[in-house]
């Protein structure tokens, strides 16, 4: 998750040989693996702070470092956003709460190469709009995904994104982007989530990207805390966020962080 900086510059695309794409399904099934382990756990009463210290032991288990910790200063393991937090949100002692809306975008790092990838969890029973917005977050990430095809813009992704969120009453995060991954956890080119389709780079085999939208059931507008992480909606909405880490190859895309492939 990087700032949005303009609409889809080429600078300096890395483009991964297929053997190199196979290295780097290590590093996401890591990920995916202890994304699902953090939903089988999540429940009321627990705090992220929690969950925060489990995904780290199992990041020891296999032998696999935290990607996000110590980024630009950043001091965890998860970025665990809650409710109306859009994105990197601070693992705390509050206990989550019956009705909340987590997500959870984590990263790692194994043998040379990054994955990331973003899921948002129902804790217990949540309101028809949070479950709603939720499903609608995760179909908006694989109609990006469709659309990761070499011969394709960028935006064309970015196009996807925005139509299918829009069409069902929500809103898009414009200020937070994906982008680029590989030997380093950000790489070009910026992948956003809205825009006109035919636009941007020409996508090409060897391509990875994490592609991650974030959507709001209110307002696009974001703010900032004080702690200078935890990014929120401006007018208190709901937000939930998906991320997958995608190879475009010449067959067309491959999620790298699916359990399933």
């Amino acid at each position: 998750m990087i700032f949005a900086r303009s609409l889809m510059e080429d600078r300096h695309v890395v483009l991964k040989s297929r053997q190199e794409i196979v290295e780097m399904k290590a590093a996401n099934r890591i990920v995916a693996e202890i994304l699902d382990a953090i939903k089988g756990i999540v429940r009321p009463g627990i705090t992220t702070e929690e969950l925060n210290g489990f995904a780290e032991e199992k990041l020891r288990e296999k032998k696999a470092k935290p990607a996000f910790k110590g980024y630009r200063g950043y001091p965890k393991a998860l970025c665990t956003s809650v409710n109306s937090q859009v994105v990197h949100g601070i693992p705390s002692r509050t206990p989550l709460k019956d009705g909340d809306l987590l997500s959870i975008d984590f990263g790692a790092y194994y043998k040379g190469f990054y994955g990331d990838a973003a899921i948002t969890i129902p804790v217990g029973n949540v309101s028809d709009e949070a479950l709603r917005l939720k499903n609608i977050a995760e179909e908006a990430l694989y109609a990006g995904i469709k659309k990761a095809y070499p011969g394709n813009r960028l935006s064309d992704i970015s196009f996807a994104i925005q139509s299918l969120v829009e069409k069902n009453g929500f809103s898009v995060v414009r200020e937070f982007v994906g982008h680029g991954i590989g030997r380093s956890l950000h790489e070009e080119p910026q992948v956003p989530n809205f825009g006109c389709p035919g636009l941007g780079v020409r996508l090409k085999a060897g391509m990875v990207l994490a592609i991650e939208p974030m959507i709001n059931a209110g307002g696009s507008e974001v703010k900032i805390l004080q702690d200078g992480w935890t990014a929120v909606t401006k007018d208190g909405s709901l937000s939930a966020h998906f991320e997958h880490t995608v190879a475009i190859t010449e067959d067309g895309p491959v999620i790298l962080t699916r359990l399933d492939g």
